[in-house]
């Protein structure tokens, strides 16, 4: 019963404690403001509100560490200086008893570990948010981790949940920019991710995908899934020994070609999202590993794939040839393809969205195509569509983050890395593919049997539309006079409506001039008049007004 009161409390005291009423638009209701006026007498931590923010999110705990990683894959929301330093939030979460993790274990497969593990490491291996990972040995020999959800989170998420949803109402109502913010739709979005973590089954259903569309690819490797022990709550996959990719100097120890490995983490990202449409979200440099095999030719692993994204056809196209006219400035044909896509309304005035698009674009294309961040351009593009009513995309959302992931990540490796270079042909020669003979026929392969069963249908379906259009024809006459007569009617009651203003205009201004000599007597009836008789009398003449 008070778990709830004394969260919010300590909620509170983090907020003053890090002064993140600093970071709120516009004005406050009168109500916070002394709240806040209290807050200033407690020294501020943190050097800016960036920081700040992440301070306050690992002060809070795992979920608000979560929703502080959402948080910076909302660009089109949050400023640039707060997504730079929440990207700096990690899972670097105390792991629990090491016993009550085995317990877990015993517990999902129903029987005791030995039985099917020769070993079984104590350390924990990584401990996250919502889960931890320890190192062990299958009883075939097989080196594998296990991954568990934490015991309890569920009912800790729920809560926190709750408070947040009521945080982000809050905010909508009494901030002066609080639907602009769309703090509602965040929390919900932040809901839907990390509910979906907690399914390790999902999360190994993704690495089995993705796996099965790399296999064999000098470009990313992704661990296999002993399916035999995954469950909802615990998943076996096979244990990796890569690189991180942040071990700069490891990499460099053992001679990794810097510039390949750059353009390949470019590569694989165009691969996912255009030819297989299913690519890793959560690119973070804590997911991503290097192959210690053939440095010369290096090859990617990734691990966590909880996140994943896809785009429908259309999105595809038309955002390959977004890119491609953005960097041809080609900005008519950009404010065209919004248009065409559905991304903003209709009666968008597509030269005033090009000269927007423009003005926006030009200036950073004045520099080197080495200097521009692609993901960045991106970004300047949706929020420029946004001042247009365009609608935000999640899934567009989820793909500009993923792109300033690999980005950043090619350049660490590689500060020369001209991602243009590697990303212009691998467009170009996937717009040529989508209308090649061999891509339609395959399409046709693939769709062929569902248009062939619905085939005999397609004359009754005609017939039917041609005798609907002829009903819609006959009725043509009948709706027109209908639309006449209702005009017509229209008319009469802006008509009347004009006759009583202006009688009511001629009745006051009569009064006016009469009243100076009826005084006297007009007291005197007034007098003899019973009040019961006023109400009535001032009810009916309302009615009839009103009427």
């Amino acid at each position: 019963m008070f778990t709830i009161p004394l969260r919010a409390l300590q909620i509170i005291w983090v907020c003053l404690k890090f002064r993140l009423d600093q970071l709120l638009p516009g004005r406050v209701p009168w109500f916070a403001r002394g709240l806040f006026y209290v807050g200033r007498l407690i020294p501020a931590q943190g050097a800016n509100r960036g920081e700040r923010l992440r301070l306050a999110c690992e002060a809070l705990g795992p979920v608000f560490i979560k929703f502080g990683q959402l948080l910076s894959t909302r660009p089109d929301l949050v400023p640039t200086d707060i997504v730079t330093e929440l990207n700096q939030l990690q899972d670097n979460v105390p792991p629990f008893d090491s016993d009550e993790f085995k317990a877990l274990v015993t517990q999902a497969l129903g029987s005791p570990i030995e039985a099917h593990f020769s070993h079984f490491e104590h350390e924990a291996l990584a401990s996250a948010s919502i889960a931890q990972v320890h190192a062990a040995t299958l009883n075939n020999g097989d080196s594998v981790v296990v991954k568990v959800v934490r015991p309890s989170i569920a009912t800790v998420i729920t809560k926190d949940m709750a408070l947040m949803g009521w945080i982000a109402r809050w905010l909508e109502r009494w901030l002066s920019d609080g639907k602009r913010m769309r703090p509602v739709e965040v929390v919900e979005d932040y809901r839907h991710t990390i509910f979906d973590e907690l399914d390790l089954q999902r999360e190994a259903a993704n690495a089995s995908q993705l796996r099965r569309q790399f296999l064999g690819s000098p470009l990313l490797y992704i661990p296999d899934i002993y399916w035999d022990y995954t469950t909802r709550n615990m998943l076996v996959m096979e244990r990796i020994y890569g690189i991180p990719i942040t071990d700069i100097e490891a990499l460099h120890a053992q001679n990794t070609d810097m510039e390949r490995l750059s353009e390949r983490a470019v590569e694989i990202f165009f691969t996912q999202v255009f030819e297989h449409n299913f690519f890793h979200a959560d690119m973070h440099p804590g997911n991503i590993f290097v192959s210690k095999e053939n440095p010369q030719f290096p090859q990617f692993i990734a691990v966590d794939l909880a996140i994943v994204g896809s785009l429908s056809k259309e999105d595809q196209y038309y955002l390959a040839r977004n890119m491609i006219a953005m960097f041809r400035r080609d900005y008519r044909q950009v404010a065209e393809l919004h248009l065409h896509s559905g991304w903003v309304p209709k009666e968008t005035r597509i030269n005033e969205f090009e000269a927007a698009i423009r003005s926006v674009c030009e200036p950073i294309f004045e520099k080197p195509l080495i200097e521009i961040s692609f993901g960045t351009v991106l970004i300047k593009l949706f929020q420029t569509a946004q001042r247009f009513n365009m609608e935000v995309q999640p899934q567009l959302v989820l793909l500009q983050k993923t792109l300033l992931n690999i980005e950043g990540l090619g350049r660490q490796l590689y500060p020369q890395l001209d991602l243009w270079k590697t990303a212009h042909p691998f467009l170009e020669r996937w717009l040529k593919q989508r209308f090649h003979p061999k891509t339609l026929m395959k399409e046709l392969g693939r769709y062929g049997p569902e248009w062939m069963e619905k085939f005999p249908e397609l004359p009754m379906a005609i017939f039917n539309s041609l005798e609907g259009v002829q009903r819609l024809n006959d009725m043509a006459p009948q709706l027109q006079q209908a639309a006449e007569q209702l005009a017509n009617q229209q008319r009469r009651d802006k008509r009347r409506r004009k006759i009583a203003g202006l009688c009511i205009v001629i009745a006051a201004a009569a009064t006016t001039i009469a009243l100076p000599a009826l005084a006297p007597a007009l007291a005197q009836s007034l007098a003899a008049i019973p009040p019961l008789s006023w109400v009535l009398g001032a009810g009916a003449l309302g009615i009839w007004l009103l009427r």
